[in-house]
């Protein structure tokens, strides 16, 4: 509760000194017959000019919750200002951000890759098509920005991660993983076949624009190292940046303006 009310006062601050403008709007779930907020930061220009703006799907870590990485990056709405970007916000609960193969009342892929993009595209101005569209997050979050990215290569066409978890099997006992992907004596395909690491390893249609960045001293970092080097193995092009940095959001403030820039960069390029 005092964690909200923060929230509030943060955002009650933000609204006021800033020109950009945030929304805290309900997004219906059919898959999950339930409703979550989530945080729409849209650039000042949006309502001066008649234009389509391009959408960066920002998702959060486990724990956290769809307020996260506003009240704790308030600085979102410069660059949603400076990037003439709107940056989307949704709620991810604990999911890792997929369709649970165990437990069908979670089904967080289908929720952020196909309901939230569809309540944006219906009530927002932007471009609505995968050059207009990326998707990155922080932890659970990075790993769901390149698990979606990678899945959904024809709806996204730039995604990222920043001290993701690229790799689920090295933390079996770790985040209540077992109740979403079944317990590794029965269920280690399930593992596999939703980590990150493997996934790269399917084709795809169309050219991914990616970012991969963690700290040398994060718990992800063997894991994101490994995906750099298996992903260079397999001729995947990515940007890769490793530097000093733990698992907090000294970093992950930081890392966030470089993957905003780079995905502004993808936008430029894919929309001439």
């Amino acid at each position: 509760m005092i964690r909200k009310i923060i929230f509030l006062l943060l955002i009650s601050w933000t609204l006021h000194s800033s020109a950009a403008i945030v929304d805290t709007v309900s997004i219906y779930s059919k898959a999950m017959h339930k409703e979550f907020n989530c945080i729409v930061i849209k650039p000042s220009a949006i309502q001066n000019q008649a234009v389509s703006f391009p959408v960066v799907y920002l998702l959060h870590g486990y724990s956290g919750a769809y307020w996260n990485w506003l009240s704790r990056v308030p600085k979102l709405k410069d660059y949603a200002d400076e990037y003439k970007m709107i940056i989307v916000c949704p709620e991810g609960e604990n999911s890792w951000y997929f369709d649970s193969p165990v437990d069908s009342s979670i089904r967080f892929e289908t929720y952020i890759s196909n309901e939230v993009p569809e309540y944006i595209e219906a009530h927002y101005p932007v471009i609505k098509n995968r050059n207009g569209r990326a998707i990155t997050g922080l932890s659970m979050g990075g790993h769901g920005g390149l698990f979606l990215g990678f899945r959904h290569a024809d709806f996204y066409g730039a995604c990222g991660s920043i001290s993701g978890g690229v790799d689920l099997r090295p933390f079996k006992k770790n985040w209540e993983m077992s109740k979403r992907l079944g317990d590794t004596t029965d269920h280690w395909d399930n593992w596999n076949n939703y980590s990150v690491i493997n996934i790269i390893e399917k084709p795809i249609k169309e050219p991914l624009s990616v970012i991969i960045d963690c700290g040398t001293e994060d718990f992800f970092y063997t894991v994101n190292h490994k995906l750099h080097e298996k992903m260079k193995q397999l001729k995947i092009p990515h940007d890769y940046i490793e530097r000093p940095g733990f698992h907090d959001w000294n970093y992950w403030s930081n890392s966030i303006q470089y993957q905003l820039l780079f995905f502004r960069k993808y936008f430029n390029i894919s929309n001439k």
